[in-house]
């Protein structure tokens, strides 16, 4: 049997119970066709780079399992008919990463620089002394 990780989308709408129920189906029936989930992620809701049938976000689940292509083939059938998956995306793999993949490791947020900490601008950017009574004495006269 060979390994695969499959990547679907399922609606917006849906609660994250539902979407673990509907992955959770799809985990047994990879079961009862010989095949066996090594690793499944539930991603979240993201936002999708473009509409999908109507929807903007989506919940993205990853499974690694080892199947035979029948069953395979029988899990992208099931994922085709139902109306709750907006996207699959099946593909073999040589090896299944136990660790967590890139999407759920935390992305650390020391390495941009501060917003308070940039530099303010130079002697150019700021007006010269006295630029604001100039102004307002030219306010008055145009006033009068």
């Amino acid at each position: 049997m060979a390994l695969y990780e499959t990547v679907f989308i399922a609606r917006q709408d849906m609660s994250p119970a539902q979407v673990e129920t509907l992955a959770d189906e799809y985990g047994t029936l990879m079961d009862s066709l010989g095949g066996k989930v090594e690793k499944r992620e539930h991603w979240g809701l993201k936002t999708l780079a473009y509409r999908i049938k109507k929807n903007r976000k989506g919940h993205y689940v990853l499974f690694n399992f080892e199947a035979p292509g029948d069953a395979v083939a029988e899990l992208e059938r099931r994922m085709r008919l139902s109306e709750d998956v907006l996207r699959y995306l099946t593909m073999r793999i040589e090896a299944v990463d136990e660790r967590p993949s890139i999407m759920l490791q935390a992305r650390p947020r020391d390495d941009r620089p501060r917003r308070d900490s940039r530099p303010r601008g130079d002697a150019a950017d700021r007006k010269p002394e006295g630029a604001d009574q100039e102004a307002a004495a030219v306010v008055s006269e145009a006033a009068s």
